[in-house]
């Protein structure tokens, strides 16, 4: 690919855009950078599939370097990395093309030796493509032949995430009943719309914790109670005492683990450690664009991401703030252990069954980009 061409162009304005935090959420890294991918397929010139492969994992490697915290970036290029894999062996009449790790040794991979999953996936069409090598009079011959198949594949990714919203609440009622006393803290659009939608079928109390100091719970309680739904707003002080009478804790997630745990909004540690003291159970609402195959191995309790410290503690403080290191985190990270249960565009998964999420999502090969 051209370091002039304007699908490299895009690729560095993404990865400048994710350097400078200029894209806010989950959800919208994920879209541009699907949208940033189906523009270097559109463009590239490949010869065979393992050529674009190589060239969409430089690509995937450049945007998740450029902001390694945001691991949808690097979830949707695995994403669409196995979705383009599968459509191209059913175009090619389930002729595999031969990507196998070398010389890693994955667990995982032993694990599956005695139940192999089934790659059983419904062609897009009843037409079977015929795929070649080049032909020497067009050299863009089996580029143009697969592209067709391709976009098809990234467009899934892309449907996906325009309809994970719905997908995710399509069964709120079912999880939310009549006078429930609901806990959430922050401000995530998938919860938001999981409580909106239960909503509608029933009559039940939400506390938001204003979830200091980015206080979003602010905006989260006046988005909900413009809904209609009855909302209280609480410090983030207040969370312990209140959680006795609580029925359930639902709450976002920023990236989902393979061991079950998840980095979610700073803030959600503490309600996840009440809710389990008072032995309530702790929901978590997040498309499965979020799982990522890595596992939280760098550190006990947070992303090792953090805010400006001034938000927490000010200068004006004076020698307070030459005597303390003040730390002021994005996200926590929340054990499998504190979760009972992760409510997906897919349905509903038990902590313990994640990694087997991860597996049929991603290719093995692809775990490092």
């Amino acid at each position: 690919m051209s370091s002039a061409s304007p699908a490299n162009r895009a690729v560095e304005v993404l990865a400048a855009k994710l350097r400078r935090r200029q894209v806010v959420g989950s959800r919208e890294a994920a879209l541009e950078t699907v949208l940033v991918l189906r523009q270097v397929v559109a463009r590239a010139r490949f010869s065979n599939i393992d050529q674009l492969v190589s060239l969409l994992r430089d690509v995937g490697k450049r945007l998740a370097e450029a902001q390694p915290k945001e691991h949808t970036v690097g979830n949707i290029v695995r994403k669409v990395l196995h979705n383009i894999r599968e459509e191209y062996n059913t175009a090619s009449s389930g002729v595999a093309a031969s990507t196998s790790s070398k010389n890693v040794f994955s667990i995982s991979k032993f694990v599956l030796l005695g139940q192999p999953r089934k790659q059983t996936v419904a062609p897009k069409s009843e037409a079977t493509i015929s795929l070649k090598e080049n032909d020497p009079d067009d050299p863009d011959s089996f580029a143009k032949a697969i592209k067709p198949v391709l976009m098809e594949a990234i467009q899934d990714v892309l449907d996906e995430l325009e309809t994970v919203y719905d997908n995710v609440s399509k069964n709120a009622k079912d999880h939310i009943h009549s006078d429930e006393i609901i806990l959430t803290i922050g401000h995530s659009k998938t919860v938001e719309a999981f409580l909106k939608i239960a909503g509608h079928y029933r009559n039940y109390t939400v506390i938001v914790a204003e979830t200091a100091p980015s206080y979003s719970g602010h905006e989260m309680a006046q988005s909900l109670s413009s809904a209609g739904i009855s909302t209280f707003l609480v410090p983030d002080s207040s969370i312990y005492a209140i959680m006795s009478r609580v029925n359930k804790v639902i709450i976002g997630a920023h990236a989902i683990l393979a061991n079950g745990g998840m980095f979610a909004i700073s803030g959600s540690l503490l309600a996840a450690t009440a809710a389990r003291a008072h032995s309530t159970p702790v929901v978590v609402c997040a498309g499965q664009f979020k799982l990522t195959p890595l596992w939280n191995l760098y550190h006990e309790y947070g992303a090792l991401d953090f805010a400006d410290p001034s938000s927490v503690l000010g200068f004006e403080e004076g020698a307070l703030v030459d005597k303390v290191d003040v730390v002021n985190p994005y996200y926590d990270y929340v054990g499998p252990e504190m979760v009972d249960v992760f409510i997906t565009n897919d349905g509903d998964h038990p902590p313990s069954s994640v990694y087997r999420l991860v597996k049929e999502s991603y290719d093995d090969d692809d775990q490092l980009l």
